[in-house]
């Protein structure tokens, strides 16, 4: 089945080019396009697409408010959002992450990073631009005004391992190549430490890792 996608952005440049990318892949189908918050709000509420991808600033609602209320920590049914953004350190992803976002793009990532950031936020995963999960994470992490939760349950030697790995960036499949273990154990080792982090997603994972000096 094809991943439904709902593209947002102002720049209508910017959106024809998102939308020409995305439509050469088999796997993904575009089902709707917004030039502004509000009809991102629209269609992500009324399509229910797989994946909402949206740029951080649009006029009438921006990017992270329109993440708040599709994905927010208080949304029954999330949809699953990658924002994109010029900057590589912007309080408006801060706050897209904090939203419930669970990934971004710069928008010069380059269609195969694109289409995986869909493809991983499509499956539950989700990827940040490699070259900014550091200091973004980090930045989330000395902002943050609390203190970071601490786990029901001690993590083992190797949920540190995956945690550290997430933190990096890494997809789940470059976590079971580098650490030689499957794909499934990868996943379950991700859905242990959310359960003993309180968390809801691989973004919270790598944004508590960062906050706790894990990385």
């Amino acid at each position: 089945m094809s991943i439904r996608v709902v593209v947002a952005d102002d720049q209508d440049l910017v959106r024809a080019g998102l939308v020409l990318i995305l439509g050469a892949y088999p796997d993904i189908e575009v089902v709707g396009e917004a030039a502004d918050g509000i009809a991102a709000l629209d269609l992500a509420t009324r399509l229910r697409p797989d994946v909402l991808l949206a740029d951080i600033r649009m006029p009438g609602l921006d990017g992270v408010e329109v993440t708040r209320r599709v994905a927010g920590p208080d949304v029954a049914n999330p949809i699953a959002v990658v924002v994109i953004t010029t900057f590589d350190l912007d309080e408006y992803v801060l706050g897209a992450l904090r939203a419930g976002a669970r990934g971004f793009l710069l928008k010069d990532a380059g269609p195969e990073l694109l289409v995986q950031a869909i493809r991983a936020a499509a499956t539950g995963d989700a990827l940040i631009a490699p070259n900014v999960t550091r200091r973004l994470l980090q930045a989330f992490a000395d902002r943050s005004p609390q203190a970071p939760t601490q786990p029901v349950e001690p993590l083992t030697d190797r949920e540190e391992d995956v945690l550290a790995l997430v933190a990096r960036g890494r997809t789940n499949a470059e976590i079971a190549a580098e650490l030689f273990i499957g794909l499934s154990t990868v996943k379950s080792h991700i859905a242990s430490l959310m359960a003993k982090l309180g968390v809801r997603n691989r973004v919270e994972i790598a944004m508590w890792a960062h906050h706790t000096k894990r990385v």
